[in-house]
């Protein structure tokens, strides 16, 4: 059982590498947790869990092999005392109810800023995380159900930027890229930081890779997943 100086051992489980990688490293900035292992699928996800006794487990929605809320169901009955807490691009109050029903800890969107993130996974683990208003972050939403996208503010070549740092190139590289110079590059960057309310290249690839500038197929094969099953 952690103690309050005792770092909350956690497993990500995400289909994104880089996602994977960011989320560890909001982590490893931050004080708390320590990262004791990865997986990118529920079959890898359910040993990971065996193999290393987690505190924490924060899952997406979309796995290859299977959905969060289900495998959040697993977890939850077969780890007592487990904290899992979903960590999704999608704003969906089916998803929140079926995340609920499976006895997760918190339901936050992957394109919260990293302290808030940190706080949110804080709450849950002590238990005070609330299930009463939308989901914490803002992810994509139902076409009936539109808000303001700070994506749109972009321009088509601060969309370009957006892309190559969310595919791992460093500003030389998207400078050479883009036929423009690097300081060009780090210019672009700054308006995007602040278009997007993030503060770093980990949060911004957070923020492309769930969903919010880039087209996503649906989490679990174009449906819901149901809540009891």
């Amino acid at each position: 059982m952690t103690g309050p100086d005792v770092p909350r051992r956690t497993v990500i489980i995400d289909d994104h590498e880089l996602l994977r990688a960011g989320t560890r490293q909001i982590l490893e900035d931050a004080t708390g947790f320590i990262v004791v292992g990865e997986a990118a699928d529920a079959e890898a996800a359910r040993q990971v869990v065996t193999d290393t006794s987690p505190d924490l487990v924060i899952a997406d929605i979309r796995l290859p092999t299977g959905n969060g809320i289900d495998l959040a169901r697993e977890l939850v009955r077969d780890h007592p005392g487990l904290v899992v807490v979903i960590l999704s691009a999608y704003d969906d109050p089916d998803y929140v109810r079926a995340a609920m029903a499976a006895g997760v800890s918190g339901y936050f969107l992957k394109t919260l800023p990293g302290h808030e993130l940190v706080a949110s996974l804080r709450d849950a683990c002590a238990g005070t995380s609330a299930f009463g208003g939308p989901p914490r972050g803002r992810g994509e939403r139902a076409l009936d159900d539109p808000v303001p996208d700070p994506a749109d503010e972009l321009t088509v070549r601060e969309h370009e930027v957006v892309g190559l740092v969310a595919r791992g190139m460093s500003n030389k590289s998207i400078a050479h890229q883009l036929g423009i110079s690097p300081r060009t590059v780090e210019g672009h960057l700054n308006h995007i930081f602040d278009k997007l309310a993030v503060e770093s290249r980990t949060e911004l690839v957070h923020v492309a890779l769930a969903g919010s500038l880039f087209a996503r197929e649906s989490p679990v094969d174009g449906a819901h997943p149901d809540p009891a099953g």
